[in-house]
């Protein structure tokens, strides 16, 4: 197994470990990478393996087309060559296909990218300066740098002082990585925590000297989970209704003990149909008339 990949970045997403813990993870597509050249100690005086990642490239020189004639790869198009150290080269071959299985869920990465090129920009927004102040007759003074050195002793300002320049586009390196799950379908490395560059941006990931976690459970797809429920017998219903009414009397029985339509609650009152029928209840006082009494 080699000690790192060539990959590009995709984007960032969620998982749900085993354990229901969420994981903000960055999404690497990590190969193929294709074994372009092997270094042999008694050749080259270490053991190493160069793999190459395929990606946009409009054409290659004669000298790359040149290289990668020995490994029948002079069609293919790859836009990164890099080494790995390896501890021995005997299960490696020129041409040879690597894909993101030889990495594991619970264990550790380093990657290098570039990172995103922001400009020209300011000491406030480079090095998070907080800027001079905002009172007291200092105007155009709130995003300034301030005080540089001092004036005669050493009368010049120390090289890699901070201050306002080009920011970005240098190569980072992001230790310890958790890798959250692997997709070798689809050679898709989940990796928690945020990678350098933008997206499609070239990634190197490298195995990371801390050891893997014993008790970590790889989270479950969610395609994985959805075809689990279906399969299951809890969703399978119907949508007719229960032949029962309440206190789970059977239908025939309730048809039985039903009231007839003629008969009527003694708390309510029968609605007529006319006026004529219509009866004036026990107990009932007579409302006078609106307009009696008015003259």
């Amino acid at each position: 197994m080699t000690t790192g990949m060539i990959g590009r970045k995709l984007g960032m997403m969620r998982l749900y470990d085993g354990s229901g813990r969420v994981r903000g993870v960055t999404v690497v597509e990590l190969g193929p990478n294709y074994v372009t050249q092997v270094r042999t100690p008694d050749r080259d005086g270490y053991s190493a393996v160069q793999l190459g990642f395929s990606g946009r490239r409009k054409r290659l020189t004669g000298a790359q087309r040149g290289h990668l004639r020995a490994a029948g790869l002079e069609r293919q198009t790859l836009a990164k060559l890099q080494e790995y150290r390896v501890d021995d080269v005997a299960g490696y071959s020129l041409g040879q296909e690597l894909n993101v299985s030889q990495f594991e869920p619970g264990t550790f990465v380093d990657l290098t990218a570039t990172s995103k090129g922001r400009g020209w920009a300011g000491g406030v927004k480079r090095w998070n300066f907080r800027g001079g102040p905002k009172t007291h007759g200092q105007s155009d003074r709130h995003r300034a740098p301030g005080s540089l050195g001092a004036g005669t002793t050493p009368g010049r300002v120390y090289k890699g002082q901070k201050m306002a320049g080009h920011m970005g586009d240098e190569v980072v390196t992001v230790l310890n990585c958790l890798v959250v799950a692997v997709d070798p379908e689809r050679n898709l490395l989940f990796v928690q925590g945020s990678v350098p560059g933008a997206r499609t941006a070239i990634v190197s990931v490298r195995n990371a000297r801390r050891p893997a976690l014993k008790s970590y459970v790889p989270p479950v797809f969610p395609e994985a989970e959805v075809e689990a429920v279906m399969a299951s017998d809890d969703v399978s219903g119907s949508d007719e209704p229960d032949e029962t009414v309440e206190n789970d009397v059977p239908a025939e029985v309730a048809e039985d003990t039903a009231p007839a339509d003629d008969s009527m609650p003694a708390d309510s009152m029968a609605v007529a149909e006319t006026a004529d029928d219509i009866e004036q209840a026990p107990g009932a006082v007579d409302q006078p008339d609106g307009n009696e009494g008015r003259a």
